[in-house]
């Protein structure tokens, strides 16, 4: 199974969770046993449904910082969990997944889940998140060198 695959999972997981009030903890192992996962992809597909419900709080404030003029309820749901998940992997995963694959991950499945604007409003928003998350992690600028002075010498004026 590809992390593709996982992601694919942990959004349907998240979305039982989210619309279906089902409790993940029932959905988690459920989908583990019933897709028979491998070791390797059961460890990506739990970190990422844990790590996004622990950080839920947090995820929520970054979808709303960015999705301007759009309420956190009032999102699609499909929409909203595919975002949380590719902010949890952008801003808290210890996987350090590249930023452009997430955000392409994140695309994919807003398109293949949501509606025809879905993957331009996933898009949108996290382009924005990333464009921060880089100009934050970015050294600073080093100072321009002060213009040389005038290199008279006092023996020349």
């Amino acid at each position: 199974m590809s992390r593709h695959e996982a992601r694919d999972l942990a959004f349907k997981i998240l979305f039982q969770a989210d619309v279906g009030k089902n409790p993940w903890q029932e959905v988690l192992p459920r989908t583990i046993r019933e897709n028979s996962l491998p070791e390797s992809s059961q460890a990506f597909l739990t970190e990422l449904v844990k790590g996004t419900i622990k950080n839920l709080g947090a995820i929520d404030a970054e979808i709303v910082k960015y999705a301007q003029d759009w309420k956190l309820e009032r999102m699609a749901n499909t929409d909203r969990n595919i975002l949380r998940i590719a902010i949890y992997e952008l801003k808290f995963s210890a996987a350090k997944t590249p930023v452009s694959v997430t955000v392409n991950e994140a695309v994919e499945l807003a398109k293949t889940y949501g509606d025809q604007d879905s993957g331009k409003f996933v898009n949108g928003i996290l382009g924005n998140l990333a464009r921060n998350l880089a100009a934050a992690s970015a050294p600073p600028a080093e100072p321009a060198p002060a213009p040389a002075a005038d290199s008279k010498s006092d023996e020349e004026s």
